[in-house]
């Protein structure tokens, strides 16, 4: 069984691409008030926004059933491809990974829809520890809470 790997999942939304996208890099301290599986974030070191190891957060979750925790940085934004990378490490994620980035594109549909496409890239510890599959159940929630205040808004 190999260490490293990807996992990824497409989730259609309906707020338009810039709008879904622009969320995640403007408004993802709020992130938490969106959906009931992120239970809190803080700042740990930095901003909110910034690219790079010097801007950390701090995140509680609830994926496969156990609340759990973890610190990210932003890794990459490309907004021209409407993608952001997440470095997410220590924590519940620490004990299980030696990495695991969490990258989102946002793909617009050209009908004021969007796709939303979730990839996490990771490796192991070990060969006892799961693929992170149990994540694309926390980011596909995720994603759809966020995508319906969206467009109530």
């Amino acid at each position: 069984m190999a260490l490293t790997g990807k996992v990824e999942t497409e989730v259609e939304v309906h707020s338009p691409a810039a709008k879904f996208f622009n969320f995640f890099i403007t408004q993802l301290h709020d992130l938490h008030n969106n959906t009931d599986v992120i239970h809190g974030a803080k700042l740990h070191q930095g901003d909110w926004h910034s690219i790079g190891s010097d801007s950390i957060k701090q995140w509680t979750y609830t994926v496969d059933g156990k609340v759990q925790t973890c610190k990210e940085h932003i890794e990459e934004i490309d907004h021209e491809k409407k993608s952001i990378t997440f470095n997410l490490f220590d924590g519940d994620i620490g004990e299980q990974y030696k990495s695991l980035k969490e990258k989102l594109q946002v793909i617009d549909e050209g009908d004021g829809t969007a796709l939303a496409k979730w990839t996490y890239e990771y490796e192991k510890l070990h060969e006892g520890i799961p693929s992170p599959e149990p994540y694309l159940d926390l980011i596909t929630k995720v994603t759809t809470d966020v995508d319906a205040r969206l467009t109530k808004a």
